[in-house]
């Protein structure tokens, strides 16, 4: 699997709490990121969409 990075920006307050309940759950904030998105639903994507679809740079 290609694995790609991830800049976010947020409060050192929110940083910190992240901090704590992963470790609180034996975790990495890697790990809790990836269990968040995997919950989210995959979109449905049909020809009469209007959303565009993100750009995929190459590389």
């Amino acid at each position: 699997m290609n694995k790609k990075g991830l800049n976010l920006r947020i409060s050192e307050r929110r940083l910190n709490k992240l901090r704590l309940y992963a470790s609180s759950k034996e975790k990495t904030m890697t790990q809790l990121v990836e269990d968040w998105i995997d919950r989210l639903p995959t979109p449905e994507i049909d020809d009469s969409s209007t959303t565009p679809l993100p750009h995929q740079p190459n590389g």
